[in-house]
C-alpha cells in the first residue's frame, strides 16, 4: 500500500512538478575567498580528507597508506607546505568481514594504495582515519596514541557497514565508497560519495550499519554530473556537506539532514589562474571548518594547470562563513 507522501510524488510526477528527490529551496550563495594556498609536496599525493585536531589542520592523502600530514597556512602566503605529521604501520586486511577479490590484489600488489584513505576526524582520545577501500575506520595503538609521531601501528575499528550499506542501495561503485567521515560526541557519520549517494549514522556502541540517510536535495546544480557528497564537517551545532559536483558546501541540521544553507565556489575552482586541465569531475574532497572560515582541499589526481600545465600541486582554499 502506498504511502500518502509516495502517492502525493506520484501525481506531481505525472503533472510534471516533482523536482529532484527531496529538494528544497534552501539559501545558496556565492562563497568569498579569503586566501587560498598551493599546497607544496602534495604532487602525487591526492590530498583527500581535513580535519582540525586540537587546533592542527590534519590532512590525508589517499596514494600514501602509512602516513597523515598537517597543514599550516599563512596568510599573504601563496603556498603552504604538506608536512608529515605521523607515520604508522597501516593494518593488515580485516579478519572479520568478506574482501572482495580485486581489493586483495590491490592491497597485495601496492603497498601505499591499499588503504585509500579519503578522510580524518578526530576527538579527545585520538585521530581516525577513513579507509575507503575497505569502507572501515583506523586508530591508532602504541606510542602517544596517533599525536606523538612515534612508533605506532594502524588498528581496525570494529564498526563495519559494507556487507549492509550495499544490501540498503549504497556503495554500488568502485571507488565510489566511503568518502568522508566526522566524530560528532560518541557517533561516527559517514559520507557515502554517489549513485547513490548518503550519510550513514554510527551511533555509539553500533558494531554494523544500520542507520542510512538519503542526503535531501538543496536545488543545487551539479551540471550534468552524479548527485556526491565527499566531505563532513561539524562546527557549532551543524553538519556539514561538501557537495563536489555542485561546488557546494551546505549546512544541514541533524535532526532531518536537511539543508539550512548554501554557498558555492565554482568561481573559485575554475578561474582562470585555478582552473585544472581535466575537469569532467569538480575535485573538491576534504573540508575542515573553525572560527577562521570553510577550509577546502581540491584533490587534483595529479593534473596540472591550465595557466601552468606543469604545475600538479593541490589547492587549499579558505572561504568566509556567510553572514
Amino acid at each position: 500500500m502506498f504511502s500518502w507522501k509516495l502517492r502525493h510524488c506520484l501525481v506531481a510526477a505525472m503533472l510534471g512538478l516533482c523536482s529532484q528527490a527531496g529538494a528544497q529551496t534552501v539559501p545558496v550563495s556565492d562563497a568569498t575567498l579569503l586566501n587560498s594556498w598551493w599546497v607544496d609536496g602534495s604532487e602525487g599525493l591526492d590530498i583527500s580528507g581535513l580535519s582540525f585536531c586540537n587546533g592542527e589542520l590534519l590532512a590525508v592523502a589517499d596514494k600514501f597508506s602509512d602516513r597523515y600530514y598537517r597543514l599550516l597556512p599563512q596568510n599573504g602566503q601563496e603556498q603552504v607546505p604538506l608536512v608529515q605529521r605521523t607515520l604508522f604501520a597501516p593494518p593488515d586486511l580485516p579478519r572479520d568481514q568478506p574482501v572482495s577479490l580485486k581489493t586483495r590484489a590491490i592491497h597485495y600488489a601496492n603497498f601505499q594504495g591499499r588503504m585509500d584513505f579519503e578522510g580524518i576526524t578526530c576527538d579527545e582520545d585520538g585521530v581516525y582515519l577513513l579507509s575507503e577501500r575497505h569502507n572501515r575506520l583506523v586508530t591508532f595503538s602504541g606510542s602517544g596514541e596517533g599525536y606523538s609521531g612515534e612508533t605506532l601501528r594502524g588498528r581496525w575499528l570494529p564498526q563495519r557497514w559494507s556487507e549492509s550499506a550495499r544490501a540498503n542501495g549504497y556503495l554500488q561503485k568502485f571507488n565510489g565508497e566511503s568518502e568522508g567521515v566526522v566524530k560528532v560526541g560518541g557517533d561516527f557519520w559517514i559520507a557515502l560519495e554517489r549513485e547513490p549517494r548518503g550519510l550513514l549514522h554510527l551511533r555509539d556502541g553500533d558494531i554494523e550499519g544500520s542507520e542510512y540517510h538519503d542526503l535531501p536535495g538543496a536545488g543545487l546544480d551539479f551540471y550534468g554530473r552524479s548527485e556526491d557528497v565527499t566531505g563532513l564537517a561539524f562546527y557549532r551545532g551543524g553538519l556539514y556537506t561538501l557537495e563536489r559536483n555542485a561546488y557546494a558546501v551546505c549546512r544541514r541540521s541533524f535532526d532531518n539532514l536537511t539543508a539550512q544553507w548554501c554557498i558555492r565556489y565554482r568561481h573559485v575552482e575554475e578561474s582562470p589562474e585555478k582552473a585544472y586541465l581535466e575537469r569532467t569531475y569538480a575535485k573538491a574532497e576534504g573540508l575542515a571548518i573553525n572560527d577562521a572560515g570553510i577550509f577546502i582541499v581540491l584533490d587534483n589526481n595529479g593534473v596540472g594547470r591550465v595557466s601552468a600545465p606543469d604545475d600538479r600541486r593541490g589547492l587549499l582554499m579558505q572561504l568566509a562563513h556567510p553572514e
